[in-house]
């Protein structure tokens, strides 16, 4: 059953918007040239238009299963056949989104795996005044609808539990095809432990969850039911005295640092190439310092044939993320294929509503080119032995991706004429602190073929006064919205999978 609500009456501060009518006067089609930001890449024109949209889901909205909505900026993608351009210049689609691994605040919980559909409208506003924060809640309208719960073999439960213990790898036998490597599970109930961050959507239903423990990628049923498991390099994988060890509470000896697995997953226009990003740098790569862990991984595998063999790396490229003024790494939040070669990063700090601090210093959407990347895919660098960087420098004889600042979240004029602020004070117009999510969408507009919506979506890390988890309650001692945000970008060249939208 679908659960529709008005975001307006359910905001403990927006709950007047309904009684007056919405100043969102459609005054421009098109985004005011003057918000315009250019980028220069493999000789394009890469062109930031601004904000366009402003949405949010409360922080004590409750989902069917009776939890809280919490966590679900962790990862989003367009339904596929669902976006498509409204009479009077509007538009509609449905959000999958994924959380992570529940209210983990004191701990990490036995917390199954979900993915929720929430229906969104899209009015943009291009006007260069600024709307009062209630009428901006006008631009994106978002509606829940239901969720979908993961389960792996034996039709057990997925939990977010820490990966304390080690189920080993499965023996080919006469039912079993495409056997499990060694899996992350936990010590108490031997679940598979799942810390579930990228999101992609196949047009048979299918789809693949990337995750921060193993760091591993996974096919799920259309049911939601797990289908098969794919293990990155050795480089990657989390050794502690030689042995596999996925534990997220410590950092390993090499491999992926804790809690820094895969933040990023994508898939080209074809459908036949996945991509994962690792959040920063591995152990022996200089994960284990802030001021050493910006060269990270983006990972490509082979998915054109997944049931009857298991996907192959066909491809591994150096990631030089950004860093802070005082040298710190800006780690990845998630990747989005753009066109070839050309991938959408998202790196950010930890500041904002619900972060450390109170004022961000970073949080964008930036461009990738590997181009011209050295592909270091099964060379002597997928062994944990050999790193690609020391002490925070690139090793002789890589060339790292092209990285470049693109789309800022926290631009103060775009900010304000959606009624947001970044800094003080902490209320609910505070832009949230985790941006962890990318999609994007054509704007169908003829005069400019190469627009496209990009939205994002915050990850509020279940942070309520009024929450709900396993079936008790919780107070977080703070709300923190789950917000959405729609900018307009002009990307050359770049396409969306083909039964993602439809006109």
């Amino acid at each position: 059953m679908v659960l529709a609500w008005v975001i307006a009456a359910l905001s403990f501060q927006v709950a007047t918007s309904l009684a007056r009518p919405s100043q969102i006067h459609r005054t421009r089609d098109e985004p005011d040239p003057s918000f315009a930001v250019k980028v220069q890449l493999g000789g394009k024109t890469y062109i930031n238009k601004g904000l366009v949209g402003f949405g949010l889901i409360p922080s004590n909205f409750t989902e069917s299963t009776g939890d809280t909505l919490g966590g679900i900026g962790s990862a989003i993608a367009l339904k596929r056949g669902s976006f498509s351009q409204n009479s009077g210049g509007t538009f509609k689609g449905t959000f999958v989104t994924q959380p992570d691994r529940g209210f983990n605040v004191d701990g990490t919980i036995d917390w199954q795996g979900r993915q929720h559909q929430i229906d969104f409208v899209l009015t943009p506003y291009y006007g260069a005044e600024d709307l009062d924060f209630n009428d901006a809640l006008n631009t994106l309208k978002l509606t829940y609808r239901d969720t979908l719960l993961y389960t792996e073999r034996n039709a057990q439960k997925t939990t977010g539990l820490d990966a304390l213990a080690v189920r080993p790898a499965q023996t080919l036998s006469n039912n079993i095809t495409i056997a499990d490597p060694a899996l992350p599970v936990a010590a108490t109930n031997k679940h598979l432990s799942l810390d579930a961050e990228g999101l992609v959507l196949n047009a048979d239903g299918t789809f693949w969850v990337s995750d921060e423990y193993g760091p591993y990628i996974y096919l799920f049923s259309p049911l939601g039911d797990l289908i098969e498991t794919l293990q990155p390099p050795k480089a990657i994988l989390p050794f502690i005295d030689g042995q596999l060890n996925f534990t997220s509470e410590t950092d390993p000896d090499t491999g992926r640092a804790g809690n820094q697995g895969f933040e990023g997953l994508t898939v080209d226009s074809t459908g036949t190439t996945l991509y994962a990003l690792l959040q920063s740098a591995t152990i022996q790569d200089g994960g284990t310092d802030k001021s050493t862990s910006r060269y990270t991984r983006l990972v490509a595998f082979d998915i054109s044939e997944p049931l009857l063999t298991r996907p192959s790396v066909v491809g591994e490229w150096v990631v030089p993320l950004p860093q802070n003024k005082k040298g710190n790494t800006l780690a990845a939040s998630e990747v989005h294929f753009v066109s070839d070669g050309v991938f959408l990063v998202l790196s950010r700090d930890g500041d904002g509503h619900g972060g450390d601090d109170n004022n961000s210093a970073y949080k964008q959407a930036d461009l990738l080119d590997i181009s011209n990347a050295t592909d270091i895919h099964g060379t002597k660098f997928d062994d944990p032995t050999n790193p690609i960087a020391k002490k925070g420098s690139l090793v002789k004889g890589i060339t790292p991706g092209t990285y470049k600042s693109f789309v800022s979240f926290i631009d103060d004029t775009q900010l304000a004429r959606f009624g947001l602020h970044n800094g003080k004070p902490a209320d609910q117009t505070l832009i949230d602190a985790k941006w962890e999510s990318l999609a994007l969408a054509p704007c169908f507009d003829s005069d400019f073929p190469d627009d496209f919506f990009l939205f994002t979506a915050a990850d509020n890390d279940f942070i309520s006064t009024q929450g709900i988890s396993l079936g008790q309650p919780f107070d977080a001692g703070l709300d923190v919205d789950n917000q959405f945000l729609v900018f307009r970008v002009t990307l050359p060249g770049a396409s969306t999978t083909e039964s993602d939208v439809s006109h």
